[in-house]
C-alpha cells in the first residue's frame, strides 16, 4: 500500500513495539564490477509536489505511452512478472534501454537517438507536468527516488521523481537524469544496491554525439530548460549520468530510508485519547452497567419468585415493585427480525472481511508483508478474504437458523455472490472508466479473468461448505421462550430514534480510526509508502471494542425503552461509522484533491462508497455480534417460568 507516512512520556519507549519491522522477502543479488544491474521502468503517476500540495489527478499512464517519447530498449519494452496485488494497484513494470554497468561511472550518455514530438503529444506532456506526475523506476527492486530532509534533520527518500518542472507558469520537460547509486562491499568482486537516487533536470542543449555504440552525449546546460512547443514538432535527446557510491548500508536495512513513521507524537497522542475513550466506554458497559443489570436480575427474580408462591398460596407481600424495562421484553427480544435473510448475508460477509482485515493487519505488524514484495499486501487480502469464505458462509448460515428462516437455498446463493457481486460490478464500471481514459490503472480483463475464476472456483464452494456445516449443526435453545403475540413498542424519543443513535454510535468507532484513515486515504491517491501498521494494529484494535461496547450500550437502552427489535438496530448503530468515513472522503477531496476531469471524481466517489459500504458492514457485524452475546448473557440470567 501506498501512502502518506505520517509520545507522550513513557509511551515513547513503545514506539518500537509499533512501528514493525519487515523482511526483505527476496533475495540478494550479488554484482560483479562491469555486472549490467538492470534498470525497470513503472508507470508514470499523479503525486503530491511542493508547489501545490493537493493530487490533482487519479489517471496513471504507461511509461511508454506514445506521446511521452521516451526511448523503448531495442528489441521493444518486455513486461516483468508481478503479482495479483502489484497488477490491481496498477503497477506496470517493463524493461528499459539504461545502462547501469557496476562500478562504471557515466559522464553523459544519450538513451537513444533524437526523438520527435508532435505538437499534440506535447500538450498531452505539458499537460502531465502542470498535474505534478511522476516517473517511477526501479533499480534492484528499490524505488529510484528523490532525497528529503525530515524536520528533525534526518535524511530519508521519497519514491519517484517528478516529470518536469513548471517556471514561472510555464512547463518545461525533465529529459536529463543524473542517477546515483549506492552500493555496499560483501565480500571481495561482490556488490550489492542499496540505494537509488535520482535527480532530474531539464537541459534544452542536449544532445547526441556521433554514432558511436556508446551513446556519448553532450548534456547542455541545466540552466536553461527544454519548453516544449505545442504549435509544432519537437527535438528531445534524453540523457543521463551515473555515479556509483560507497554505502554503509546493508541490504537488510536498505528500505529503512523510504519506510518511516509520520508524526509518530501525533500518532500516540490521538491513540492515548481514544485509548482513554475506550476504557471509560468499556468501564461503564463493565460497572455501571453490569451493576444495574445485576439489581435488576435479582428483583426480577424475588419477584418472579413471588408469583410463583402466590400461586401456590404462600405469597407474601414484601414490598417488591411491579418490573419494568428491558425484562418486560424477554418473551419478544429472540423474535426474529423483518428482512432476516438480509442481515444473515450482511453478518457473514461482515465475519468474512473482519477476519480477513485483521489477519492481513496482523501479518504486516511482524513484518511478514515486505514492502519489496511489490503487491504483497493486496494479494494476500485477496488470498485471505477467499479462504475465510468458508467462514463467512458458516456465519451467516448460523445466523439465518437462529433467525429461524426458511429460505435457505437463496441464503447458500446469495451469501458468496450479494456483496463481492456489487463490489466487483463497481469494481468493473469504474475500471471502465480508467480504461476510456488509456490509463494504465486500469486492470486488464484476463486479470479478471483471473478474479472470477478465483471467485467461482474457490470462494463459493468454500462458502457453500461453510453454509452446509452451519445449517446441518444443532442450535441450543434460547435462554427465553418467544411469546405468539408481539407486545406493543412504546415510541422512542431523542437518541434512542434509529438515525439518532447510528450518528452517536458510529462517531465513537470512526474517532478511533480517523488518524490512520487520513494516511491511508493519502496512500491510496498520492501514490506513496505507507508502512506505519504497529500503529494500525492498535486502531483496528481500538475500532473493534469501541464499536462493541457502545453497539451494547445503545443496545441495553433500547430494550430499556422496552423496545425488542434490537438486532437490526444494533448492525446499523455500529455500522454508523461507515457514514463518517464516506463523510471524510469528501472532507479530504474538498481540502486535499483537486481534480481535473469529472471521471476522476466519479472514480473518487465510487471507491470511497465503496470503502464506506464495506466498513459499514465490517463494523456493523462487530456491534451484532457483541449485542448478540450481550442479549444472550443478560436474559439467560433471568428465571422465568
Amino acid at each position: 500500500m501506498r501512502a502518506a507516512n505520517s509520545t507522550p512520556g513513557v509511551l515513547l519507549a513503545l514506539l518500537p513495539l509499533t512501528s514493525a519491522f519487515y523482511l526483505p522477502g527476496i533475495t540478494p543479488t550479488n554484482y560483479s564490477p562491469g555486472d549490467l544491474v538492470p534498470l525497470h521502468v513503472n508507470h508514470v503517476t499523479p503525486s503530491f509536489s511542493a508547489r501545490s500540495p493537493n493530487t490533482k489527478s487519479v489517471f496513471s499512464f504507461d511509461y511508454y505511452h506514445h506521446s511521452f517519447g521516451f526511448c523503448p530498449p531495442e528489441a521493444g519494452p518486455e513486461y516483468v512478472s508481478e503479482s495479483l496485488g502489484s497488477i490491481l494497484f496498477g503497477d506496470r513494470i517493463q524493461t528499459s534501454p539504461f545502462q547501469l554497468r557496476m562500478l562504471e561511472n557515466e559522464g553523459c550518455r544519450a538513451v537513444c537517438d533524437e526523438v520527435q514530438m508532435e505538437g499534440r503529444d506535447a500538450k498531452f506532456v505539458n499537460r502531465r507536468i502542470m498535474l505534478d506526475y511522476n516517473l517511477n523506476w526501479l533499480v534492484d527492486g528499490l524505488p529510484a527516488g528523490q532525497r528529503f530532509e525530515t524536520a528533525d534533520g534526518k535524511e530519508v527518500y521519497e519514491p519517484g521523481f517528478a516529470l518536469g518542472r513548471v517556471v514561472d507558469g510555464r512547463p518545461q520537460l525533465h529529459n536529463h537524469y543524473d542517477i546515483m547509486v549506492d552500493y555496499h562491499q560483501v565480500r571481495k568482486e561482490e556488490y550489492r544496491v542499496v540505494g537509488i537516487l535520482v535527480n532530474p533536470s531539464s537541459r534544452a542543449g542536449s544532445k547526441r554525439l556521433g554514432e558511436d555504440e556508446d551513446f556519448s552525449a553532450d548534456c547542455g546546460r541545466a540552466g536553461v530548460g527544454l519548453e516544449l512547443n505545442i504549435a509544432e514538432s519537437n527535438r528531445i535527446t534524453w540523457t543521463y549520468s551515473v555515479t556509483w557510491r560507497s554505502s554503509s548500508v546493508s541490504f537488510a536495512t536498505r528500505w529503512d530510508k523510504y519506510l518511516r513513521v509520520y508524526d509518530a507524537e501525533v500518532h500516540w497522542i490521538w491513540l492515548t485519547a481514544n485509548a482513554i475513550v475506550m476504557v471509560l466506554l468499556v468501564v461503564m458497559v463493565a460497572t455501571a452497567l453490569g451493576r444495574t443489570l445485576r439489581k435488576d436480575i435479582q428483583r426480577y427474580n424475588k419477584l418472579n419468585q413471588i408469583e410463583l408462591d402466590d400461586l401456590h398460596g404462600t405469597g407474601i407481600d414484601d414490598g417488591v415493585q411491579e418490573d419494568s424495562g428491558w425484562k418486560l421484553v424477554h418473551g419478544d427480544v429472540f423474535r426474529p427480525p423483518k428482512q432476516s435473510l438480509l442481515l444473515a448475508l450482511l453478518v457473514g460477509n461482515g465475519a468474512q472481511l473482519f477476519t480477513m482485515a485483521g489477519f492481513t493487519i496482523g501479518f504486516a505488524a511482524i513484518g511478514f508483508l515486505s514492502p519489496s514484495n511489490r503487491g504483497s499486501l493486496a494479494s494476500v487480502m485477496i488470498l485471505l478474504y477467499t479462504v475465510f469464505a468458508f467462514l463467512g458462509g458458516y456465519t451467516s448460515s448460523r445466523v439465518y437458523k437462529l433467525f429461524r428462516g426458511q429460505a435457505w437455498k437463496a441464503l447458500f446463493i446469495l451469501t458468496p455472490s450479494l456483496i463481492p457481486g456489487i463490489v466487483f460490478a463497481t469494481f468493473f464500471l469504474l475500471n471502465l472508466l480508467v480504461w476510456a481514459r488509456q490509463s494504465s490503472g486500469a486492470v486488464p480483463f484476463t486479470t479478471m479473468l483471473v478474479i472470477v475464476g478465483i471467485w467461482f472456483l474457490i470462494s463459493v464452494p468454500l462458502s457453500l461448505a461453510g453454509s452446509w456445516l452451519g445449517f446441518r449443526q444443532p442450535l441450543p435453545d434460547p435462554p427465553v421462550k418467544t411469546n405468539q403475540i408481539p407486545r406493543q413498542i412504546p415510541p422512542a424519543q431523542g437518541y434512542l430514534r434509529p438515525l439518532p443513535s447510528v450518528l452517536v454510535v458510529g462517531i465513537l468507532p470512526f474517532a478511533a480510526s480517523f488518524l490512520e484513515l487520513y494516511f491511508i486515504m493519502s496512500s491510496l491517491w498520492s501514490s506513496r509508502i505507507y508502512y506505519m501498521f504497529g500503529f494500525l494494529f492498535l486502531c483496528y484494535g481500538l475500532v473493534v471494542v469501541t464499536s462493541a461496547a457502545a453497539s451494547i450500550l445503545i443496545v441495553y437502552f433500547i430494550l430499556g425503552n422496552e423496545d425488542y427489535r434490537w438486532q437490526w438496530r444494533a448492525f446499523a448503530a455500529s455500522g454508523g461509522s461507515g457514514v463518517y468515513v464516506f463523510l471524510y472522503c469528501l472532507v479530504y477531496w474538498a481540502r486535499r484533491v483537486s481534480f481535473s476531469s469529472w471521471t476522476g471524481g466519479v472514480l473518487y466517489l465510487g471507491y470511497s462508497a465503496l470503502l464506506a459500504g464495506l466498513w459499514f458492514v465490517l463494523s456493523g457485524t462487530v456491534g451484532f455480534m457483541a449485542c448478540w452475546a450481550f442479549v444472550h448473557r443478560i436474559y439467560g440470567s433471568l428465571k422465568v417460568d
